[in-house]
């Protein structure tokens, strides 16, 4: 198979247009649809991946669609978010996971082999081929050359199915990186770098793809944290070409023999073009709320630090800790800091282990933590009250970590390790001379806690306890849609805003009903018992709603409560296609001014989305808690079919008497998908 992919790409340079490395790999997936920037286009998926916190669903829409076993090349099933088992919740959805994988024809990594991004980049990722995840981190794997994607379980679902994967053709940015990174400056600083010049917005409907002659001095797993944080730029996908230092790490995980060379044509064209001298470059630091609050470390110095956190699927590599080990070598964090580590996978924990960097992290005073998501998703080690807390990881989003005013920055393994040891802010450029860890030339590999599929599922008995509940039913969709505002959102408001996460709600993910009960409370935790009241409505958004996590239960949540449409000033990515696909309108306005004409309860003002500011006033922090109070517009959306077919939608304001029009932008197949309900219902006339 790889040698007809490698022949695939040959051919196309043949046919004398010169592509880049994005329009290669499209090109040879393409199912349908021309390779135009904002034109609809599918592809074939080669592999997915999900994780516990998205895979009970996933797997729940999979037996919906009613195929007996997966049609892709290989598909995985992780266990890596769920992992902090204070009921049977979790510990059930790991057996109806283990159970579906061996049925479906899917490989399970069981708790404790790893994070779903690193162990697939170690053990599973192959250049030049399609993923698709139901994690927005998924782009991981860029850093192989692999054009991985991120989406909504039942995106997945379908691609396990064998249906091809639709999206708009996104332009293609080309970064280029110049030079040489100095001393105690890392690949982390180059995407807040990146995030600093773009914002959370500057990625959408874009692919970043990483050129020029610096990036043969950044190692795979180097690249791999570039391509993760390309997720808070709000990129489909982020890719780095597959060169020697592929080759270098595919061989070393034993696996040299899914190397294939792979890059854009000399000359080929981007939509963009940004240039980045790496020489130039200092260490940063991602200021709360926002990953794109980005200012240097030493403008940040010497704020006191209560926690330190190293690992997640950003920064929690092989080389990642070994620094921290050497930084931390014989010294002591200091008295007040709370430093815990969790490693990216077991093997990374193994090799730790092995060489005595495990034993250099305790004797300092860190805590190990297993080899899992944990504290990047708020299951466990919260911060206190008002606490500071030093991340590796890649969002700072408020509430995220489980303490809803702790102060979250995102920082590279260097500056965290420094700041453990001084227990302030601390520039790693104080610590003296750096020194350099080289990738090992041999990764230790055992796959024995990845389990592979029986050859025939058809005797295998899902098992399903009883937190796991059937999926919502949704009918068409009505001739007329009519209710209240439900909630007023402005800009930037994230998923772990509509849909939060934690060590408390991420076991209620296999429980539309009960989870439904936390929707939108760290903003407004009225809205749950309005929603039912009313009957359903409408949420009102700014723009770029629905940033962050691909979860579909952002959606899925909201529909149970009846929302019927949400109407914003414009919608991420993934948020926006895991409305269509259970049967939300998602709607934009035509003119902003009649966003601001609309009264709803409680209004919440979101993330302010301009880059560089600081914290606090004037700064990016700008969540107002709603208090429920009042009683939001009655809209209402009259020829709702007719509209969507001429594609001309007006809503009334019948509180106000005022009307406005509203674009909704979907293609001719999601038009189909919203009329039918959903795409369960669309898939299955």
């Amino acid at each position: 198979m790889l040698w007809v992919i490698e022949m695939s790409f040959a051919q196309e340079n043949c046919h004398g247009t010169r592509q880049n490395l994005t329009q290669k790999i499209i090109s040879v997936h393409l199912v349908e649809g021309k390779m135009v920037p904002g034109e609809e286009i599918a592809i074939k998926i080669d592999q997915t991946l999900t994780q516990d916190a998205t895979g009970t669903m996933a797997y729940l829409e999979f037996e919906a669609i009613g195929i007996p076993r997966v049609k892709t090349e290989l598909s995985v099933s992780y266990v890596d978010h769920n992992t902090l088992q204070t009921g049977f919740e979790n510990a059930d959805d790991h057996k109806f996971l283990q159970s579906a994988a061996a049925k479906f024809g899917v490989y399970f990594s069981r708790a404790g082999n790893g994070i779903c991004h690193q162990v697939h980049l170690e053990r599973f990722g192959v250049p030049g081929k399609t993923l698709l995840g139901a994690d927005s981190h998924t782009p991981t794997a860029g850093g192989l050359g692999m054009l991985a994607i991120g989406a909504g379980g039942l995106d997945v679902a379908m691609a396990m199915a064998g249906h091809p994967f639709y999206l708009n053709m996104p332009k293609v940015v080309n970064v280029r990186l110049h030079g040489k990174l100095p001393p105690w400056v890392s690949a982390k600083e180059i995407i807040l770098e990146v995030l600093r010049r773009l914002t959370v917005k500057g990625g959408v409907g874009k692919v970043m793809e990483y050129s020029g002659d610096g990036i043969k001095h950044l190692s795979v797993p180097e690249r791999a944290t570039i391509t993760n944080m390309g997720a808070e730029l709000g990129a489909t996908a982020s890719l780095f070409p597959s060169d020697e230092a592929t080759k270098k790490f595919l061989e070393a995980q034993g696996r040299g023999k899914d190397f294939i060379p792979l890059a854009a044509d000399p000359g080929a064209g981007y939509d963009e073009i940004i240039d980045v001298d790496l020489g130039a470059l200092e260490p940063l630091i991602a200021l709360p709320p926002s990953p794109d609050n980005v200012v240097r470390v030493a403008d940040a110095a010497g704020r006191k630090v209560d926690q330190v956190f190293i690992g997640s699927c950003t920064n929690s590599s092989y080389v990642d800790l070994v620094k921290v080990a050497q930084i931390l070598k014989g010294k002591t964090i200091a008295p007040h800091v709370s430093l815990v580590i969790a490693p990216g996978s077991r093997q990374v924990f193994y090799m730790l282990a092995k060489d005595g960097a495990l034993a250099d992290l305790v004797a300092a005073g860190a805590r190990i933590l297993e080899c899992a998501c944990g504290p990047c998703v708020g299951v466990g080690q919260a911060p206190p009250s008002g606490g500071v807390s030093l991340r590796t990881s890649n969002r700072n989003f408020e509430g995220r970590s489980g303490t809803k005013d702790a102060r979250v920055y995102l920082v590279s393994v260097e500056t965290a390790a420094a700041s453990a040891l001084s227990g302030f802010i601390t520039d790693p450029r104080t610590l003296g001379e750096a020194f350099t860890v080289e990738m090992p030339e041999k990764f230790a590999v055992d796959d024995r806690m990845i389990i592979k599929p029986p050859e025939d599922g058809s005797k295998v008995e899902i098992t399903r306890g009883p937190n796991i509940k059937p999926l919502p039913r949704t009918g068409p969709l009505p001739a007329e849609i009519k209710g209240r505002v439900l909630l007023k959102a402005g800009d930037n408001i994230t998923t772990d805003h509509i849909m939060p996460a934690g060590a408390k709600i991420l076991p209620l993910r296999s429980n539309i009903p009960a989870i439904a009960e936390h929707c939108f409370a760290p903003v407004d935790p009225a809205f749950p018992e309005r929603a039912k009241k009313a009957g359903g409505g409408f949420v009102v958004g700014g723009a770029n709603y629905g940033q962050g996590s691909s979860r579909e239960h952002a959606a899925l949540a909201p529909l149970y409560l009846g929302v019927k449409a949400v109407i914003a000033k414009s919608f991420a990515r993934i948020h926006r296609q895991n409305l269509i696909n259970f049967g939300i309108l998602p709607l934009t306005f035509v003119n902003e001014e009649d966003y601001d004409a609309i009264n709803g309860p409680g209004a919440v003002a979101g993330v302010d989305g301009e880059a560089g500011a600081g914290e606090g006033a004037g700064g990016r922090e700008s969540v107002r808690k709603g208090d429920g109070a009042g009683e939001g517009d009655e809209l209402v959306i009259e020829n709702v079919h007719e509209g969507l077919l001429n594609d001309r939608l007006e809503i009334k304001n019948l509180t106000t008497g005022r009307t406005f029009p509203v674009k909704h932008n979907l293609s001719s197949r999601q038009k189909e998908i919203i009329l039918a309900g959903g795409l369960l219902n669309y898939a299955r006339k």
